[in-house]
């Protein structure tokens, strides 16, 4: 048995005002107090539910926002993508989540689906888009952000972590620890963030007269950052120190050296990470990490977000926030640091 769908025709008939009346009320636009209930009883009693996709088609607001992550296998992104969804939904935007890899032929067909679907801005968590994609995105009216993520010459805002101070501190906090065989395990360099960790670590154990020992690109993976380490401890001239590039290669890392090498961390060898996800407080790990400040970077992403939506000339915002070195177990202590 077919059942008829209802209509906003429907719900005015039953709230004895006008279909326009209908439409204000779930669009938000004015209306009294008086028609707000009569309607929303009515949609009540007749079960209506507006159709935001028809209405977004009509007023050019789909009060929607696209979310493209690149991997949730790393447990800062499970985090930082409930934390986005939910300040966008307190502005009282949707949110539509995609997952996509940084191939353009990959991220391509997303764009245009969120196109499809009249969203009103995009966030890109950790994934990289062409300039042609920009360039869509900008014709077709819609502001993008990159969360994570950094691109020159895209003129796209951005929000990071202040990266290249954060590879500073760590290196700093080794040679003050009495390291002086020390190795990279970086992030992918084809990021942005993988680079400037990179070239913070390398600036701050330069400034300290200290060699880097090696540096080979984990690539964010795990297999991989546990291949770096195998290489590492294979030398002649062993690391007593690993910096990597973020906290889920690190732990990788430590159950290589600890289980596959049985080697002891920090007394063998020290290991400091990025991102200070939850797991690293952990005590199977005590992560010393530098840590990224999730909650202002998610406030600051979405304030960007939205300020371009309601201004689209807006220019583009680069925004990088510092986050501190959490201490805990994994790295040795340089006598007398703050913890």
């Amino acid at each position: 048995m077919m059942v008829e769908k209802v209509t906003s025709l429907d719900v005015a008939r039953l709230a004895k005002v006008s279909q326009s009346a209908v439409s204000r009320v779930f669009s938000g636009a004015s209306a009294s107090k008086a028609t707000i209930a009569k309607v929303r009883a009515a949609a009540d009693q007749l079960g209506y539910r507006p159709n935001t996709l028809a209405r977004a088609m009509i007023t050019g607001k789909s009060r929607m926002i696209g979310l493209v992550v690149a991997y949730l296998d790393n447990q800062f992104y499970p985090v930082a993508l409930e934390r986005l969804s939910n300040a966008l939904q307190a502005e009282g935007y949707h949110v539509l989540v995609f997952m996509a890899s940084n191939a353009t032929d990959n991220v391509e067909p997303i764009v245009q689906e969120l196109m499809d679907y009249q969203v009103e801005g995009i966030v890109f968590a950790s994934v990289s888009i062409s300039s042609d994609l920009t360039e869509r995105c900008a014709s077709a009216g819609i502001p993008v952000v990159l969360f994570n993520r950094g691109q020159d010459g895209l003129g796209l805002s951005s929000v990071t972590s202040a990266n290249i101070d954060g590879g500073r501190q760590v290196a700093e906090f080794f040679v003050a620890g009495g390291h002086r065989r020390i190795a990279h395990i970086a992030g992918w360099q084809g990021s942005s963030t993988g680079r400037d960790r990179a070239l913070g670590f390398r600036q701050g154990l330069k400034a300290a007269g200290v060699p880097l020992l090696a540096e080979i690109d984990g690539m964010y993976s795990r297999e991989a950052a546990q291949s770096a380490a195998r290489v590492l401890m294979a030398r002649s001239d062993p690391p007593d120190a690993i910096f990597v590039g973020n906290d889920h290669m690190a732990f990788a890392v430590m159950d290589t050296l600890r289980s596959e090498l049985g080697l002891s961390v920090p007394n063998d060898v020290s290991v400091v990470g990025y991102d200070d996800v939850p797991l690293a407080s952990w005590d199977a790990y005590s992560l010393t990490s530098v840590r990224q400040p999730m909650n202002r970077m998610v406030e600051a992403t979405v304030d960007t977000l939205l300020g371009q939506i309601a201004d689209r000339d807006r220019p583009a915002q680069k925004v990088e926030i510092a986050g501190p070195l959490i201490v805990r177990a994994s790295a040795r202590i340089p006598e007398g640091w703050k913890t």
